[in-house]
């Protein structure tokens, strides 16, 4: 073995520009964890989880998985935490005394976490955009505070779902919490966003963008010129990574 210790990691596909990476190494740090590492597993397809990741097992602390595995991991684990079956997508994966791989989520702890702390509470109704394993959490955390949403895709594929296309000043008006949990606008990509009829934001809406690099998307602009709440999800981030190392030494 080499002289790490412990080596804890991201899951994921194109990750070169993750927070995670940075935030543990800084904690490590901080911890006096010298012989602690975290790395980046990126992985071209998941069917290399196997090849690329377990390798590592004899000395691997635990995971955290990202965009576009956090649903399609679970058929690597050996078990699920029951909020993680619930929302049905995993972004941590703890690695059990018999090497047994468990998969939980945070995500939902840190989104709420994080919307707690600039939710009103007078938004009525949420758009939830994209369908990917944050979306989710995402949802799973509006329900728990009654907060009725809609999913919204390229396409329809459920009646709790509307495309981008039906997205009009009624579905807008409607729906004060618009939550994006799509890749758009991501670092370096910025100027993309979702595709949505922003002349129709008002200052009672609140914008949320699980993205946050860079800081302020191209979607939280639009809010912000006119005159919403606004928010990234950099202390979702934080909140999250910090639920994950919490389960990794419980």
């Amino acid at each position: 073995m080499s002289e790490i210790e412990k080596r804890f990691g991201l899951l994921g596909k194109n990750i070169a520009y993750s927070f995670s990476k940075k935030h543990f190494t800084q904690k490590f740090h901080s911890l006096g964890l010298s012989q602690y590492e975290y790395v980046n597993y990126d992985l071209d397809k998941i069917e290399d989880f196997n090849k690329m990741v377990l390798k590592d097992l004899t000395f691997l602390g635990g995971l955290n998985v990202t965009i576009p595995y956090k649903q399609s991991v679970m058929g690597y684990l050996d078990e699920i935490d029951e909020e993680a079956k619930r929302i049905g997508a995993v972004n941590t994966i703890k690695i059990l005394p018999d090497n047994r791989l468990k998969g939980f989520n945070t995500d939902a702890y840190g989104f709420e976490t994080s919307l707690r702390s600039c939710w009103t509470g007078k938004e009525q109704g949420a758009l939830i955009l994209g369908t990917g394993g944050a979306s989710k959490a995402v949802a799973h955390v509006l329900k728990k505070m009654g907060v009725s949403f809609l999913f919204v895709s390229r396409s329809k594929t459920s009646e709790h779902m509307i495309s981008y296309k039906e997205v009009s000043k009624e579905i807008i008006r409607e729906h004060e919490m618009i939550i994006n949990c799509s890749p758009l606008g991501t670092f370096p990509d910025v100027n993309a966003k979702p595709d949505l009829p922003y002349e129709f934001l008002t200052d009672r809406h609140l914008l949320y963008d699980l993205i946050y690099n860079p800081e302020r998307t191209a979607f939280l602009k639009m809010g912000e010129n006119a005159g919403a709440i606004i928010s990234n999800g950099q202390s979702m981030l934080r909140h999250q990574a910090d639920k994950s190392w919490d389960i990794w030494n419980s």
